[in-house]
């Protein structure tokens, strides 16, 4: 019954949201109480949602301080070498503006983080896609299966996860698994090249003087002072709406473009060496595990605006322009608590995974690290990370090493599921990268899942064909 309740759970939190019959926020609460009520667990519903924030609670601090570190440093024009490099290549052509931003996303990427990848993406990117009237579930769903081939990395997290429970080597699971992980990645590369064709053909090449978006909206992160709250703040509304901010406008060629604003009164040139400095030291700490993460962000956060604005006035305005992001990806984790929470405390994912392990028949044993593969993709989806690596993983191991499967085998399959597992709703992440671009949840979800499925499918096809897994 358990495992009954557990699907229908979860199917009728995906089907509302797509049908946008709810609000993500609000589905994630109202639907896991209600079937916790089902379950007959509805005196216990106080405990697993406590549990639930209290689990997820480092997770919503550091979100909190990473958006507002990293949209500093977006402030600060940290990273506008590498948004005008990505935007020189993309002109005004849909086509490379795609692929430029899966490029853009997949080498943010390598700092392990989501919501980072998200941030600098999307501040770089929607500019572009609102004036030339590109589609935006274009542009969150090739960020988002990017930054889940790139999240395969060691300091990422889940290859992490699969070495503690499987008590193996990190790097024994990844570097084996580049070329399949790199065939991913250059599949992610073809996607949006033909998703940019397709945009292309129903927009045409246009200079961007011709293709003027005519809305008084900010969408930078990093436009102006006092303002640019991200994507969602409007010049007569938001945080910091006392300032208009400046509008970023073609240059004087026609299609030159500058995604952040390069005149904006919160650039600071002459601290960039020490800007630059911090986050790579920040980055290193986090890899090296010097402090825990949420620790990290928050003396980063402290520090970048301490320095970059130490006038009281500027890091007040710093913080409201920032705070609409921080809100809505913390309100949405805490609500996602309540989803996790009673899915753990309930024991349904339990049940579930006891389910599916169960029904494996027994003729696949010799093929675990297949199985496993595939299973990978939806249970990602479905669950958390931890649950299914700590929950599921050791069991299909145990169940790989009576057939001769080994747990290296195993864990290099467990992590091809991460392309899906980033637009997954219990992913903090992908709530920020919808927010800022503007998207519904779920026509983002409607878009990316075919898509990312498929490129978890390439990655697990790669692997077996180069013998990797």
């Amino acid at each position: 019954m358990l495992t009954i309740l557990g699907f229908a759970m979860i199917a009728t939190f995906l089907v509302l949201i797509m049908l946008k019959k709810m609000s993500p926020i609000s589905a994630l609460v109202l639907i896991p109480a209600l079937f916790c009520v089902f379950v007959g667990k509805g005196a216990e519903l106080g405990d697993y949602v406590i549990d639930g924030v209290t689990g997820l609670a480092p997770t919503a601090a550091m979100l909190m301080f990473a958006i507002v570190y990293f949209g500093v440093m977006i402030d600060v024009g940290l990273f506008d070498p590498i948004v005008r490099g990505i935007l020189r290549f993309c002109k005004a052509d849909p086509m490379r503006i795609v692929v430029g931003t899966a490029v853009l996303a997949a080498i943010v990427s390598l700092d392990g983080d989501g919501s980072t990848t998200f941030m600098i993406t999307v501040s770089a990117m929607y500019p572009l896609y609102k004036r030339l009237k590109m589609s935006l579930v274009v542009m969150t769903g090739v960020a988002a299966m990017a930054n889940g081939v790139m999240n395969t990395l060691p300091w990422g997290g889940p290859t992490a996860r699969a070495a503690t429970a499987l008590k193996v080597d990190a790097g024994d699971i990844f570097v084996p698994m580049i070329p399949a992980l790199a065939m991913g990645l250059v599949f992610v590369l073809a996607l949006a090249y033909v998703l940019g064709r397709r945009e292309r053909r129903r927009l045409g090449v246009l200079t961007l003087n011709e293709a003027l978006v005519e809305e008084t909206e900010t969408v930078l992160v990093g436009a102006g002072a006092g303002v640019g709250a991200g994507a969602g703040t409007t010049s007569s509304g938001g945080a910091g709406s006392g300032t208009d901010a400046p509008r970023a406008e073609p240059a004087p060629g026609g299609d030159g473009f500058q995604g952040l604003d390069p005149h904006r009164a919160t650039l600071r040139p002459r601290l960039y060496w020490f800007n630059a400095l911090l986050t790579v030291g920040l980055l290193t700490a986090m890899i090296m595990e010097l402090l825990p993460i949420p620790v990290l962000f928050l003396l980063g956060a402290a520090l970048a605006l301490a320095v970059n604005f130490p006038h009281m006035p500027d890091q007040k305005a710093r913080i409201a322009a920032h705070a609409e992001n921080v809100l809505n990806v913390s309100g949405m984790v805490f609500a996602a608590a309540v989803f996790t929470g009673v899915l753990q405390g309930t024991g349904m994912v339990d049940h579930m995974a006891d389910w599916l392990v169960g029904n494996i028949p027994d003729g696949m044993g010799p093929h675990m690290a297949l199985v496993t593969g595939v299973l990978s993709i939806p249970l990602t989806y479905f669950m958390s990370n931890d649950g299914f690596y700590f929950g599921i993983l050791p069991v299909l191991a145990e169940a790989g090493q009576a057939h001769g499967v080994s747990s290296l085998e195993i864990a290099r399959a467990s992590i091809v599921g991460q392309p899906l597992h980033m637009s997954s709703p219990l992913v903090p992440a992908v709530y920020l990268l919808v927010g800022m671009a503007k998207v519904e949840f779920g026509d983002h979800t409607r878009f990316v899942v075919k898509w990312a499925a498929l490129t978890s499918l390439v990655v697990l096809g790669a692997g077996l064909l180069f013998g990797i897994i």
